[in-house]
């Protein structure tokens, strides 16, 4: 039987580092990502298909934070509206660039959501990604580079968040009525 529990540093929650390659990794248009998580975000599910594009094995995966996947290159603004709307108990859509434990990339369109337990109690978050059109992530890219921009300008990582998550609010008021409207019209325009 295949042993999930997590090693001994993966359970204080230590990060290898891993060191992008530039190297982009794309899958089949009809696979789906799946992973699930708990209330805390540490990985408590994820299919073959993630295993596959992310390099990492089962074990290395269950019980780790679901970070562990998160590429330099993306903006902390996008992970803190990610984890406000689910706070909300809403989902969230959004192109996300991951990072692979071999250090190649892979940017995926995510389809986050709390999963309900009896009585309605948020008991952890599901995510379904597939593979975003190449048109969307040139369109979506310029807005990420402005707010990796922006959140290098600042000191620490709070005041980087606070201060991006306000241009990305900015930003998205000049684009769409919400950021989910926004996403939508992307998805609209580059996904059909």
């Amino acid at each position: 039987m295949l042993d999930t529990r997590p090693s001994t540093r993966e359970t204080r929650g230590e990060r290898r580092a891993v060191t992008p390659t530039g190297e982009e990794r794309t899958w089949s248009a009809d696979e789906l990502i799946v992973s699930k998580t708990d209330l805390r975000g540490l990985i408590t599910y994820a299919n073959d298909v993630f295993l596959d594009v992310s390099r990492y094995t089962l074990p290395e995966l269950i019980g780790r934070p679901h970070n562990v996947i998160r590429h330099p290159a993306m903006p902390k603004a996008l992970f803190s509206l990610l984890w406000n709307t689910l706070a909300e108990r809403r989902e969230l859509f959004a192109y996300i660039n991951n990072l692979a434990s071999d250090g190649a990339h892979y940017w995926v369109l995510a389809h986050v959501t709390p999963s309900f337990g009896p009585g309605g109690a948020v008991t952890g978050y599901h995510s379904s990604r597939r593979r975003p059109a190449p048109g969307a992530i040139a369109a979506i890219t310029p807005l990420y580079e402005r707010l990796l921009a922006e959140e290098r300008r600042h000191p620490n990582a709070r005041a980087a968040v606070e201060a991006s998550s306000l241009l990305l609010a900015d930003l998205i008021a000049e684009r769409a009525s919400s950021y989910e409207d926004f996403i939508w019209s992307v998805i609209g325009r580059e996904e059909s």
